[in-house]
């Protein structure tokens, strides 16, 4: 433990911390860019997780159209004006580790926000052709920081993509269900009757997530929620 301190103060020597939003030197997200980070408040549709009245707990989307398989979804924080956005694409395309302890504590703070209780913390997989070109994944990397932090189990192996899908961030919401509809799987017998929390990095339209969660139900797991990084304000759900 000492010595990778000592090898962690050699490199911050080395190659000085810098806020991967503005650039200044010190540290890896900085004070003044983590204030413009706009957090989730407290009060949120009890389904989706987006910011609602005080006197709607379910809001009007959800009345109409309630989530399918996952008992509920909430997020950190907003995507919307947001250094935060800059933070997830230095990890996601540029394998930026340094910012996942930063990220995850968002996620823990949030999980405590919101009261979410867990026996297991699964992140949504990639494919493994996905995996290989990109050689980690940052959702199961959010996973892990919160899964520690949390003190919780962490399980990477039994939810699996089995089929590749194309990016979703050029689809719409219909292309983008129909993009994972039954690109997911789960066959672990240990789930049975668990609560599981789904981590990813970025929510925009819950279909991912849906189709994971619909996998772990018919694995009997107990209940699915939904936990992101990131997700906009105000989402076209159409």
């Amino acid at each position: 433990m000492f010595i990778t301190q000592i090898w962690h103060l050699f490199l911050d020597l080395l190659f000085p911390p810098r806020c991967v939003n503005c650039q200044s030197l010190g540290s890896w997200l900085c004070q003044p860019c983590l204030s413009q980070i706009k957090f989730t408040p407290r009060s949120v549709c009890r389904q989706c997780g987006l910011t609602t009245s005080l006197t709607e707990a379910i809001c009007s989307h959800c009345q109409h159209s309630p989530l399918q398989n996952l008992n509920g979804l909430r997020t950190a924080t907003y995507f919307e004006n947001s250094p935060i956005r800059s933070a997830i694409h230095a990890l996601k395309y540029y394998n930026h580790q340094a910012v996942v302890n930063i990220l995850s504590q968002m996620l823990v703070e949030a999980y405590q926000r919101y009261e979410l209780s867990a026996d297991v913390i699964i992140p949504v997989p990639l494919h493994p052709t996905r995996l290989n070109e990109r050689g980690f994944n940052q959702s199961e990397l959010l996973a892990k920081g919160l899964s520690r932090q949390l003190k919780l189990p962490f399980d990477t192996t039994s939810l699996q993509r089995t089929r590749a899908t194309v990016a979703q961030v050029e689809l719409n919401p219909q292309q983008r269900r129909e993009n994972v509809q039954g690109a997911f799987n789960c066959t672990n017998k240990t789930l049975i009757g668990q609560h599981i929390l789904l981590i990813d990095d970025v929510c925009t339209t819950s279909s991912t997530l849906e189709a994971c969660a619909l996998a772990l139900k018919q694995a009997q797991a107990a209940t699915v929620w939904g936990l992101t990084l990131a997700r906009p304000q105000h989402p076209h759900h159409n």
